[in-house]
């Protein structure tokens, strides 16, 4: 299968890893790409885990994400750029767009995700919203 993430790779290469073992995640946009590939994978467990603790959506916002990630066709990630988040940085922020169909109509989240570092790996804080 491949990646959600950038079709060039395989899945079992690339994002799984991440899905499988958190601490293997090592950058910012990492865990931005293994985000997304939990997104279009309905992995809801894995973007709970990857999600900041005092910004981790509850259990009734868990169910909505879950509800709609599985409602959309996943069409493509674009990683736009990057600021820190690397393997040394404890913070970082991905300007990404991930691009979906909805009801036959082409969407797009276009965000920039702040990143840090919590319990020793890589968690998404928040985000801003762009148009």
């Amino acid at each position: 299968m491949q990646c959600p993430c950038n079709p060039q790779k395989d899945y079992t290469d690339c994002c799984q890893k991440a899905h499988n073992d958190i601490l293997s995640v090592k950058t910012a946009e990492a865990l931005m790409r293994s985000r997304y590939s939990a997104f279009v994978l309905a992995n809801i467990t894995y973007l709970q885990k990857s999600h900041h603790s005092t910004t981790r959506p509850n259990k009734r916002e868990k169910c909505k994400i879950e509800a709609w990630t599985k409602s959309v066709n996943w069409v493509k990630l674009e990683i736009i750029n990057t600021t820190k988040g690397t393997v040394t940085d404890t913070e970082g922020t991905v300007n990404f767009k991930a691009f979906y169909i909805e009801n036959g109509q082409m969407g797009v989240i276009h965000e920039n995700s702040n990143f840090s570092k919590e319990n020793g790996h890589w968690v998404y804080v928040n985000g801003e919203h762009s148009s």
